[in-house]
């Protein structure tokens, strides 16, 4: 089974400008096959608007050699509300079967503005380890720093190649999946295909809930830009782009 790249230098640079600056983009995507086989098309969505969003799918349209259309599928981000200026990846995942005739594809994102959440829930401490069969795992800490408790705890994993583009997303829920005002847990979330993962050490964690979102990636002075930003935009309730991703990549699969 072998998987193989092709670069259209003119179609790469004529997509490049809307991706530079599309407020809401896909970036760093590439696809593999798992070591059960099937086909992974992974990446991360970039929000850089003023205003959380929710309910992001990625619809995926596979062509054949053609440029005919197969098939269509969809996934959804593994982070339920990104906040402005953070990522939610994604991950996509093709059986043999459905993958057989794809020599291309494109992606369409589409998602909602939703209200801000308190981000509070943080990681304070994780490592990467290997265990005696080479697999990869993460553990580390999550804390509630808020005043209520949150429930359905999850936490998400970006693991990078050395070209900075993701090469596996993972996601667990701690057990218990809920953390009362100030309480902390540990958690322990393995990372599957251990041949796309062999040689990585770049991560990045998310921890969220159903009430509370991920302790900011940016300046507390864009909270307050936040607040403004979302009053001013009161009665929007949708966007959507579409994105035609900058890689095109052929599957010859046998």
């Amino acid at each position: 089974m072998i998987v193989e790249k092709i670069f259209i230098i003119g179609i790469i640079f004529a997509s490049m400008t809307p991706l530079v600056f599309a407020e809401v983009y896909i970036q760093n995507d590439q696809q593999y096959i798992g070591d059960d086989g099937s086909i992974h098309i992974v990446g991360e969505i970039v929000n850089n608007l003023d205003m959380p969003l929710n309910q992001i799918h990625v619809q995926v349209d596979l062509f054949d050699g053609n440029q005919q259309l197969i098939q269509t599928k969809e996934t959804n981000s593994l982070v339920n509300t990104v906040m402005p200026g953070m990522k939610g990846p994604f991950d996509l995942v093709l059986t043999d079967n459905e993958a057989k005739n794809a020599k291309s594809y494109s992606m369409e994102l589409n998602y909602q503005v939703t209200h801000p959440k308190s981000q509070v829930i943080d990681i304070t401490e994780s490592s990467l380890s290997r265990d005696n069969h080479n697999n990869l795992m993460i553990t580390g800490t999550v804390v509630n720093n808020g005043e209520i408790t949150a429930n359905t705890i999850s936490v998400i994993a970006t693991l990078y190649d050395k070209q900075g583009n993701v090469a596996a997303v993972s996601k667990v829920n701690p057990e218990p999946d809920y953390l009362r005002s100030e309480d902390s847990t540990f958690f322990l979330l393995s990372v599957p295909d251990k041949i796309q993962t062999k040689e990585i050490d770049e991560y990045t964690l998310i921890a969220e809930s159903e009430e509370y979102a991920a302790v900011p990636e940016f300046p507390v002075g864009t909270v307050i830009l936040l607040i403004l930003t979302l009053s001013a935009y009161i009665g929007i309730t949708r966007y959507s782009g579409r994105i035609i991703t900058n890689l095109f990549s052929a599957t010859n699969l046998k």
